[in-house]
């Protein structure tokens, strides 16, 4: 892909207009427009909009606070009860990420009592993202083809079989298929179905042919995200090779143009379009000066991993025994998170 794919797998905070607007593909399914965010911004109204990958609430106040929620970092979704400013004790979604080996965990609060909207949209919206995987990750050995045909996809159109294709993973080879689709390109082998690799668009670095040391090659290189693998295939004779080159390489240009990432999920009730969901910059009179003394990110810093009290240490500012604080926390800087 042309620009870095992070909305579904990173979780950020206070993000920028640019990045909370939609990227191609990045399709708007639901939007609450009376929601809290019970743990980081108690007593602020928010708005909640579910994408097909990722979070994006803001406060209706203030736009510049905001958060993004990519649903790769998603460990759980579940409901429990929480402490709203705005409704008192209630029930709240609460949501349990985990990103760069750090976990965080965020409170929603409908405040429109009586709906359960929020629950049942992001949790069916997640499901739909965790069961349409190959349309986004790259897959070795999967349980992709059946009686010499590949498993499509919902949204997915065979294009092309091109057969006599050897994979250059090893000194012999390995004579397979490809299925070129609109979303992917699949080998298998074709004595055994189950050596096989899928590589979606949405991975796919570059595509070239190249000089090896079994001649011309077809040579896809995988994105970071991926692995980075480097994948060699060779279709004789070498029209034929450059003829399917070019046709990944059309498709991979379309794709990443307005790619397809699988996630679909209908509401009865359309939300309004997305032209009318700006969210408007409020310039501010203060200029803000971060100094890293303290993180946008504490309060919602989940510690899911800590299964014991920490050791006691003498702190002199407060002249009592204190927990050891984790490296990188000051306690100056939780008094200006919490105050």
């Amino acid at each position: 892909m042309a620009e870095f794919l992070w909305e579904d797998r990173d979780v950020r905070f206070d993000i920028s207009s640019h990045q909370m607007k939609l990227r191609p593909g990045e399709k708007l399914i639901d939007r609450l427009d009376a929601i809290e965010d019970t743990k980081g911004n108690n007593g602020d109204r928010g708005r909640l909009i579910v994408t097909n990958l990722r979070l994006i609430w803001h406060s209706l106040h203030m736009s510049r606070v905001n958060l993004s929620i990519g649903y790769l970092c998603v460990i759980s979704i579940s409901t429990k009860t929480a402490n709203s400013k705005l409704r008192g004790t209630t029930e709240a979604l609460y949501v349990l990420t985990k990103c760069n080996n750090t976990r965080f965990e965020f409170i929603f609060t409908n405040l429109i009592p009586g709906t359960p909207r929020l629950f049942t949209t992001v949790i069916a919206v997640h499901r739909a993202y965790e069961t349409s995987k190959l349309y986004r990750d790259l897959k070795l050995r999967g349980a992709l083809i059946y009686n010499k045909q590949l498993r499509l996809l919902p949204q997915e159109q065979v294009y092309n079989t091109v057969n006599g294709v050897w994979n250059l993973s090893s000194d012999q080879g390995n004579l397979g298929t490809f299925f070129i689709t609109n979303v992917r390109l699949v080998w298998h082998a074709n004595i055994n179905e189950s050596f096989n690799v899928s590589i979606p668009y949405l991975q796919m670095k570059t595509v070239k042919v190249r000089d090896s040391k079994f001649g011309l090659a077809l040579v896809i290189e995988s994105s970071q995200q991926s692995g980075g693998y480097v994948l060699g295939f060779r279709v004789d004779p070498v029209e034929k090779l450059q003829e399917t080159a070019k046709e990944i390489q059309s498709l991979h240009r379309v794709y990443s143009a307005c790619p397809i990432f699988g996630v679909e999920f209908e509401l009865e009730e359309k939300p309004q379009p997305m032209e009318e969901l700006t969210v408007e910059t409020i310039a501010d009179d203060v200029e803000i000066e971060h100094d890293g003394s303290s993180d946008a990110f504490a309060a919602y810093f989940a510690d899911g991993t800590k299964e014991s009290d920490r050791e006691p240490v003498y702190n002199e500012e407060l002249g009592l025994a204190v927990e050891k604080l984790k490296d990188g926390f000051t306690l100056s800087g939780l008094w200006e998170v919490l105050s």
